[in-house]
């Protein structure tokens, strides 16, 4: 090899663009299949599947780059992107990669006041969407003073049709892609905010690379798979993989009413080997399978991310399950995933013991090519690793991760950022505060104990969420529980705030309810402290996978009582 044709492969190995995967797949595999899309008639219950080959697909993605290109979408346009799973949404989504474009994309379910901040914050140039989302974005004046160019999948008569864009498209020809450098905007996602307000994530083309780099390596997905898609950004990876994505008839934003028949038809019909559920999903779709005693045999793994599953949901929903067959819960959040996993098998049979003493979850070990530090919390910004306290093993800290799936910063939001990335002073890079507390084991394995903003401090100790309240998860007459501090005579106090399951009847006694309470918390040291219950009628969570608990909503309910209430104090409680 020549001196110059080594210095050019050089060239090309750090020059990528997400949208060659596609590209590459359709060489390889062109009658493939690449997407089906399930949709139902309007009484439910005749379902039709809308198939594209790789090829189909390339093409697709080809004639959407051309239409947006004489329309005048530039490399480095913001590109909102709000078009419903479908074959638009992903040709769209590949295209505005194709040409360098930064597609934008948020989450519906997080609110029309959060969703304008996004807008303004992100000053969009160009809006691509469904009929709904462009009446909504005049109501709202979504990027009114940004937007220069609007483009509807639908029929609205004020806005550029794409159908009509497309047929204007005089080549036939590919669209090459264009030559961008691994750490160039390629994306801008907007986290959900449900522990805040939502930031805009930035994604580089070489952090998607590596997430693919990562599912292939880590998960083993090959070209040639199937999988069940139930969130729609997840279902981009499909087609990048090699692996055809089956996007079901049911609402991402609102998993928990998703039906199952649906997506147990559309596993079995094409035979899927990889399902992708949150942890929400995944209970609603155990709980229908078991009732009707199904198995969902073709599957080769289940992965689980979004939030912590509980022992008793995974262990659910594996009985649907082959025996080698596992249900991967997958750790990580928008800024940085995947980062660690743990099978079901090792979950349920070596750590749900140490969880349901309070332990916290595990989330496994560290994927390929990830760190992972835990420092003395706080909640100050901490700009060099070198200045950051390390915890002792087994210590509850802060988590950090490093590795090329960490997002390097939030849009525009400078101090998000500072509060958000460590430099690593020595090897180089940074690593990202997770915003959650937990501790690596003798084993390397990671275990999460909840959100750092949800820890409740008080003068003697401090109580971390998910260690505590799994100890009171356990009682029969318990659906969930969420831990709060309150101020009474200017002293923080614990609440447990409690939320009964649905066959709970008015007949059972409060009273008796929380001295039962009292006494499982005062078995173990790090929950006898809490004296104080309430129960609340339905728990505020995150309406987008009902996993997340709004814990600042019920804070603030919990106060409101205690204001009105005397604190039980545990001496009393063992009196009663």
């Amino acid at each position: 090899m020549t001196k110059t044709q080594k210095g050019s492969q050089q060239d090309l190995a750090i020059h990528t663009n997400i949208a060659n995967h596609l590209t590459d797949m359709a060489g390889q595999q062109p009658s493939a299949l690449a997407i089906a899309i399930q949709t139902h008639s309007f009484f439910g219950k005749v379902a039709h599947y809308t198939e594209l080959n790789f090829a189909q697909l390339e093409a697709e993605t080809n004639l959407c780059a051309w239409a947006l290109h004489h329309k005048g979408v530039n490399a480095g346009d913001k590109v909102v992107l709000m078009v419903t799973p479908s074959v638009d949404f992903f040709a769209l989504t590949f295209a505005l990669f194709r040409l360098g474009a930064i597609p934008i994309f948020v989450d519906p379910g997080m609110g029309i006041k959060n969703l304008k901040q996004c807008f303004d914050e992100a000053k969009p140039d160009v809006f691509i969407g469904i009929d709904k989302a462009h009446i909504a974005r005049v109501l709202f004046s979504w990027g009114k003073s940004t937007l220069r160019l609007n483009i509807t999948v639908g029929q609205l008569g004020y806005c550029a049709r794409l159908s009509k864009l497309k047929q204007k498209v005089k080549q036939d020809f590919a669209f090459e892609s264009i030559t961008l450098k691994p750490n160039a905007m390629a994306a801008i996602l907007f986290t959900s905010g449900s522990t805040g307000v939502p930031k805009g994530v930035v994604y580089s083309h070489g952090m998607f690379n590596a997430q693919i780099h990562a599912l292939k390596g880590d998960y083993g997905i090959a070209p040639g798979e199937r999988d069940l898609a139930t969130f729609p950004l997840f279902a981009l990876f499909g087609p990048a993989l090699g692996m055809a994505s089956i996007i079901p008839d049911m609402d991402a934003s609102k998993p928990i009413k998703a039906r199952p028949e649906y997506i147990f038809a559309a596993i079995e019909r094409y035979k899927c080997s990889n399902l992708f559920a949150n942890p929400a999903l995944m209970d609603v779709l155990g709980r229908a399978g078991s009732q009707s005693h199904r198995k969902l045999d073709t599957l080769k793994r289940v992965i689980s991310a979004g939030a912590p599953a509980t022992p008793a949901s995974i262990a659910r929903f594996e009985q649907l399950l082959n025996e080698t067959t596992q249900v991967w819960t997958s750790y990580g959040a928008t800024e940085s995933l995947p980062i660690s996993k743990i099978g079901s098998h090792e979950l349920l049979s070596e750590t749900q013991d140490i969880t349901d003493q309070g332990g916290g979850i595990c989330v496994g070990s560290a994927v390929a090519g990830i760190d992972i530090k835990i420092i003395k919390i706080t909640d100050l910004e901490v700009e060099r690793m070198g200045q950051a306290k390390l915890a002792a093993p087994g210590e509850i800290g802060e988590i950090c991760v490093k590795g090329p799936v960490v997002s390097p910063r939030y849009f525009e939001r400078d101090k998000a950022t500072a509060l958000a990335k460590i430099q690593d002073e020595i090897q180089g890079g940074f690593y990202h505060r997770m915003g959650d507390v937990g501790y690596l084991d003798s084993f390397g394995r990671l275990w999460m104990c909840g959100r750092k903003s949800h820890r409740v401090t008080l003068l003697e100790t401090e109580l971390y969420t998910l260690c505590c309240e799994r100890i009171f998860n356990l009682h029969p007459l318990v659906n969930r529980t969420a831990l709060v501090g309150v101020i009474k005579k200017g002293v923080k106090w614990p609440v447990l705030c409690v939320e009964l399951k649905p066959d709970a009847t008015k007949n059972n006694d409060e009273k008796v309810l929380f001295r039962e309470l009292a006494l499982i918390g005062m078995q173990h040291p790090h929950t006898k402290i809490i004296s104080q219950f309430l129960v609340h009628p339905s728990f505020p969570v995150d309406v987008r996978h009902n996993a997340k608990i709004f814990r600042e909503k019920l804070a603030v309910w919990a106060q409101q009582q205690i204001d009105q209430l005397p604190l039980v104090s545990i001496n009393q409680v063992k009196k009663q």
